[in-house]
């Protein structure tokens, strides 16, 4: 008898190859937009940072004794990513909790849909619709309120149905009430925007305060979270009970984040060469962000008729259990030019129903 096919305990490492049950597949799914598990040049500096520093620090950031590495990267970060100021705390949902529930007494409190759940305060927000539908309504909710204060809480895209949000609604609102923008950028770090993110992008005025969070587990390979903000609201964020009382990263990962500014440099270059092979062989079914390395498929069985080809790519119902499958590709760094051809030939056979 056949053996199942059990894709939910792979044994290894993610990488552009999947082999199980004695059977290789094309992965064309996750998160590793540029590669970094499976660069081995990037796994070397990881490797001289534990021996430098050890595998963890279990200690707060507000001990009498620390390593000075933390500081340095977040130096680093915000250089890199066009900030004033960064802080670096052990995850991305420990960063983005740690902000919004910090700044969310400044002011009224607004969500955009399908914003990620460690945006949230307590409980799922209510905001649905586009995102342009709820720039619309924001800017006359504000506008027309006696408030002065608000919050206005985000992802910089949805990777899922790829868009990347464009924030210069901002600027329709009243000057003179006081903004902070919250705005979670774990998918787009290391990627959009040549890289930079979304916080060199966002709109610059005096009545708002920018704040980006983010994984940098994603693109940049760091188990690890970074906020992107103004000295103050740093200073503000390190002050929290949340920032004291909790453990940082292991330095080995900064250490390796701090010497691979190159190393990202070229995986990006080389994700952007992927982008364009795969655009220039894709159907007109498959919708994509410029840019943005997802390929979202209108065909509800691309996942099993790929699968059939030998390809993983990201498929799983949405919004919920009994819904259809969303079905994208999503690509890599690691996927090499042939690769992608491989893909391309496939996608084509199941188009034509081969």
């Amino acid at each position: 008898m056949k053996e199942p096919l059990d894709f939910k305990s792979i044994p290894q490492p993610f990488s552009n190859r999947i082999v199980l049950n004695g059977n290789s597949y094309l992965y064309f799914g996750g998160t590793a937009y540029l590669g970094i598990p499976q660069n081995q040049e990037f796994i070397d500096f990881y490797l001289e940072g534990i021996k430098k520093f050890g595998l963890n620090n279990g200690t707060s950031r507000n001990n009498n004794i620390q390593l000075g590495i933390y500081d340095l990267a977040e130096q680093i970060a915000a250089e890199r990513y066009k900030s004033e100021a960064a802080l670096i705390t052990s995850s991305g949902y420990l960063a983005a909790q740690l902000t919004v529930k910090a700044l969310a007494s400044f002011g009224e409190v607004i969500h955009a849909p399908a914003s990620h759940p460690a945006l949230w305060l307590d409980k799922q927000p209510s905001s649905k619709g586009s995102f342009q539908y709820w720039a619309s309504e924001t800017i006359q909710m504000i506008n027309s309120s006696s408030s002065k204060n608000w919050v206005l809480v985000s992802n910089s895209m949805n990777n899922l149905f790829p868009e990347v949000y464009d924030f210069n609604f901002l600027k329709a609102i009243n000057v003179d009430k006081q903004l902070i923008l919250i705005v979670d950028d774990s998918h787009g770090i290391g990627v959009n925007h040549k890289g930079l993110g979304s916080y060199s992008q966002l709109p610059k005025q005096e009545n708002i305060e920018l704040v980006v969070v983010a994984s940098m587990a994603k693109a940049l390979g760091v188990d690890a979270g970074l906020v992107l903000a103004s000295g103050q609201i740093i200073k503000e964020l390190k002050d929290t009970s949340i920032f004291v009382g909790a453990s940082p990263p292991a330095a080995a990962g900064l250490f390796a984040f701090i010497k691979a500014k190159e190393i990202y440099a070229e995986a990006q270059e080389k994700l952007n060469e992927n982008i364009r092979q795969l655009r220039a062989g894709l159907g007109s079914t498959w919708d994509y962000a410029p840019g943005f390395p997802a390929f979202l498929s209108q065909n509800p069985k691309a996942g099993e008729e790929l699968l059939n080809k030998h390809i993983l790519i990201s498929s799983f119902p949405y919004p919920d259990q009994n819904s259809p499958p969303i079905n994208r590709i999503v690509l890599s760094s690691w996927h090499s030019y042939i690769d992608v051809e491989q893909l391309i030939e496939a996608v084509k056979d199941i188009e034509d129903g081969i």
